[in-house]
């Protein structure tokens, strides 16, 4: 008997993506996604819509590469109309994932935004307004990391404000001033980390504002719950993006630790943020939800 036949529709989530040993790589930050290799998987190829959120006006931050594009994509194929994030360098990852959105037959605005800035930040959910009207689902996705393995000591100042900014700052501006735009029935969904829980020494500061980011989810979900919106997160584990090649010392074993032994795609990820923002999750508000390849987490 061929143990393999139909597996098309049962996927070994082991084997189903490339297992480590990685290739060696190193890029600058932000990385590129064409210069990886293996190349992450969005979803290009194999997600399939159901329009679990069809005409939904979204607005997803750092959307140009790794997870962001995967959800905008997925959004996209769902039904969803997005305003997306990208830095100035990330002009040529943003295009892309505007050709994807564009491809499922949806709006696509890419919008240059450095979320440190609190009036960008500001300026950001005006223009998404201004583009589709209102916003139903706010995904604060965009992140920061560098990994400093020589301890506390090798963090300076420059890089624990950027952390803190990016990650948590941002977040914080983006959705008070999102609320006033968002509906009954309209959902956050933040991007929060196995690191939030379980942190590694050598990303101290990248997992203190995952951490923070749970709190604040938990406690956001119960303050805005009597407006009928709804806050939850994804803790995704190792997951192959252009920040792994851009930030870690070594992408060779990046992943192993997992008890599936790899690390996800992007494409892993998207379907709990369309399930989070979809009416089949009306119920669900200030959860986390643990996309981790089996690293159990509370």
């Amino acid at each position: 008997m061929n143990t393999n036949e139909n597996s098309g529709h049962r996927p070994d989530p082991v084997s189903r993506h490339p297992q480590p040993p990685y290739p060696e790589q190193e890029q600058s930050h932000p990385g590129a996604t064409e210069e990886m290799s293996p190349r992450p998987d969005h979803g290009e190829e194999s997600y399939r819509g159901n329009s679990l959120l069809q005409d939904r006006a979204t607005l997803v931050t750092g959307g140009d590469s790794g997870i962001g594009r995967a959800v905008c994509l997925a959004f996209a194929r769902e039904g969803a109309d997005v305003v997306f994030t990208h830095l100035p360098e990330e002009k040529e990852e943003a295009a892309e994932t505007s050709r994807l959105v564009h491809e499922a037959g949806r709006r696509a605005v890419s919008v240059e935004c450095d979320i440190r800035d609190e009036r960008r930040c500001e300026e950001l959910v005006g223009r998404a307004v201004d583009e589709l009207g209102r916003i139903d689902v706010l995904v604060n996705n965009a992140a920061y990391q560098m990994a400093q393995p020589d301890g506390i000591e090798a963090i300076s100042t420059e890089q624990f404000d950027r952390v803190m900014k990016t990650n948590l700052y941002g977040m914080f501006w983006l959705t008070r001033s999102a609320l006033a735009h968002m509906p009954r029935g309209s959902c956050v969904i933040n991007t929060t980390s196995v690191q939030g829980y379980q942190p590694s020494p050598h990303l101290l500061d990248y997992a203190m504002t995952k951490a923070g980011i749970i709190s604040f989810t938990h406690s956001l979900a119960q303050m805005v719950a009597e407006r009928g919106i709804r806050v939850n997160a994804v803790a995704p584990g190792p997951v192959w993006t252009p920040l792994i090649p851009a930030t870690m010392p070594s992408t060779e074993d990046f992943g192993r630790q997992s008890p599936l032994g790899r690390a996800a795609q992007p494409a892993e990820m998207a379907p709990a943020y369309v399930f989070l923002a979809s009416p089949q999750a009306s119920y669900i508000t200030g959860e986390i939800v643990n996309a981790t390849g089996g690293t159990p987490l509370p």
